[in-house]
């Protein structure tokens, strides 16, 4: 039995298409998966030390730490209409907010990326970036800490009962600009653990989201555990949201939107060049 650490947010659409792997509900092949259950930015941030053996990152993350991770073909969160939010109490003009409080879930997320891919278009750049866990976002624009904040996750389905509005759809900027789907998130491997082992984990993992479409309502206590008191209404907008084709296999639409993504990045000099492969082969 090899042992291998695999690392995802807690959030429903991550717990709901990995609860078969590690819970030995598919065919591992001899692999045993350990779960690292933390927030995004901090899997970012761990990735990026190379510690987790497999781990779900931000594809802003996966921009810095191409050489030593691979992406796999499952488990991304990639899709329309589900991009990050720019949210505050009082409709702000974009240039005047570009000299404002704006808190972002996270220095290496895609959502902070997609924010800054948007001002660059505009020939701007915003100098007040706060870095905050993503469940703090809204209560800091609610009690004027920041202006504004860049949210994701279910915060999408909550922002309004705070009485706050939506200034920018950064998914929809995104579509609209480039007619691809958003990359939000994806599951990367290390390449030292080699090509072999890599294409073993990556038919695994393909398996356990095909389980959860099979199973959908068996994992939900383990969602529910996990989910932060969220109700089962937001837990399935949620996975609904997230969790679609792209996320069985990114497929050629799903690759070309990475390349964008990342292409945009480096021109923009927020990530640095990289010639190689993404994929293990």
């Amino acid at each position: 039995m090899k042992s291998l650490s695999l690392g995802y947010s807690p959030c429903p659409n991550d717990t709901f298409i990995f609860y078969a792997a590690v819970h030995g509900k598919v065919d591992t092949g001899g692999l045993d998966f350990s779960e690292v259950l933390l927030d995004v930015e901090t899997l970012n941030q761990m990735a990026i030390r190379s510690e987790p053996d497999i781990t779900k990152v931000s594809y802003h993350a996966f921009g810095h730490m191409r050489d030593k991770y691979c992406l796999l073909r499952p488990g991304s969160a990639l899709g329309r209409g589900c991009g990050p939010l720019v949210i505050a109490r009082d409709t702000i003009p974009l240039k005047e907010l570009t000299h404002k409080k704006i808190a972002v879930p996270g220095e290496l997320t895609t959502a902070n990326l997609l924010l800054k891919l948007f001002y660059s278009s505009l020939s701007l750049r915003p100098s007040r970036l706060i870095v905050m866990p993503f469940h703090e976002i809204i209560d800091a624009i609610s009690t004027g800490k920041v202006d504004a904040g860049v949210i994701i996750h279910e915060s999408r389905f909550t922002y309004q009962h705070y009485g706050l509005i939506q200034l920018v759809d950064l998914g929809e900027w995104w579509e609209k600009e480039t007619g691809l789907p958003i990359p939000l998130g994806g599951i990367t491997a290390r390449r030292s653990l080699g090509d072999s082992l890599i294409r073993k984990i990556d038919s695994t993992l393909r398996l356990s989201v095909e389980y959860a479409f099979t199973n959908r309502n068996e994992p939900m206590n383990y969602i529910q555990k996990h989910s932060q008191e969220l109700s089962e209404d937001v837990i399935n907008q949620h996975i609904n949201l997230y969790v679609n084709n792209f996320s069985i296999d990114l497929g050629e639409v799903g690759e070309k939107s990475i390349h964008a993504l990342l292409s945009r990045a480096e021109k923009a000099g927020i990530i640095p060049v990289y010639t190689g492969p993404l994929f293990y082969d």
